[in-house]
């Protein structure tokens, strides 16, 4: 409990049952419960969403239309009173679109700053590749350091910012790839995946499909969520299991069917799910259970397989799964 017990120095204004790690467990629970009232049968993609919002992390969802990207994005904001922005990136989406722009006012005789929508907690990136790559740029601020400068002046952006991005994997007509320094600043990557059967059933059953989102209410605050961030961070990780998350990253590095490896960037992503991820089982330490859970959604995105592997249909989930296989986890 020492990791619970350092968050109380420096959380102002949550009541002290919160910090309670079995408070803390029953909170996530009920969000996840939350979520899963709208986004049917998906549990593991919920919790991994969750995980990433946990560690200050962002998303790219690469599925196919109509399985719930965006109401995956809107149903976490919902659910825990962040503000939520939604920007639909076409070809001629320009930066200042989305980080907004400097005004003249007449009155003062000075130009003012109209913040754009990336000014959220949640910001829905949508069809994230149909966009220029100087307007996918424009993101890059943003994600890595929740700030954005325009005209030469820093605006801070409102804590927590999560980035949800999307992209089809089928559709490349008028698209632009995502760069690999782009996908570096995505903590995950994760699909949706169509519903299983008693999942799509339920949903054609509920009539009141259509208004469901409305429907839902805020069970987490603002401040809650900055203060689960914090325990995340106090969540304690055995050097066994940082010589763990190396031995994996480096593996990708040193792989003969890689060309691109993990970068130092991955590593720190893999260790804050874990630890995100280990608070949301209801534990202040990892085990290497959390690691191996996280690898594939955190790091598959960050690697690139050789083409004649690429050639074959090999998925980088496939290669890098059966690397990580082949290493030996800590006991």
């Amino acid at each position: 409990m020492e990791a619970v017990r350092n968050t109380r120095s420096v959380v102002v204004g949550i009541k002290e049952e919160f910090l309670n790690l079995s408070e803390v467990r029953k909170k996530i629970k009920a969000l996840e419960e939350n979520i899963q009232g709208i986004i049917k049968g998906k549990p593991k993609v919920i919790r991994n969403a969750l995980a990433a919002l946990l560690s200050r992390g962002h998303i790219l969802i690469e599925d196919v239309p109509g399985v719930g990207k965006t109401t995956l994005a809107q149903a976490i904001a919902k659910s825990t009173e962040l503000s939520f922005k939604r920007i639909q990136f076409t070809s001629d989406l320009l930066p200042s679109d989305i980080l907004g722009v400097s005004v003249f006012d007449q009155k003062t005789g000075e130009f003012v700053f109209k913040p754009g929508p990336i000014f959220a907690n949640v910001v829905l990136a949508d069809e994230i590749n149909r966009a220029t790559p100087k307007t996918q740029s424009a993101l890059l601020e943003a994600m890595s350091e929740s700030r954005v400068t325009v005209d030469g002046v820093n605006n801070e952006l409102p804590r927590p910012f999560m980035v949800i991005a999307t992209q089809n994997p089928f559709e490349y007509r008028g698209t632009f790839p995502l760069p690999e320094n782009q996908l570096d600043r995505f903590s995950m990557r994760i699909s949706i995946g169509y519903p299983d059967y008693q999942s799509e059933k339920q949903i054609l059953s509920d009539v009141n499909a259509s208004t469901s989102l409305e429907r839902v209410t805020a069970i987490v605050t603002k401040q809650e969520i900055l203060t689960l961030q914090m325990m995340v961070e106090r969540v304690h990780i055995d050097e066994s299991l940082l010589d763990y998350i190396l031995a994996i990253v480096r593996a990708t590095r040193d792989s003969s069917v890689f060309e691109l490896g993990v970068s130092p960037r991955g590593a720190i992503a893999l260790k804050r799910a874990a630890q995100a991820h280990a608070l949301i089982e209801g534990r202040d330490f990892c085990i290497p259970d959390d690691i191996k859970e996280m690898a594939i959604p955190v790091l598959a995105h960050r690697v690139v397989a050789k083409s004649e592997l690429s050639l074959g249909k090999l998925k980088e989930d496939d290669i890098l799964r059966e690397v990580i296989e082949k290493i030996k986890v800590p006991v």
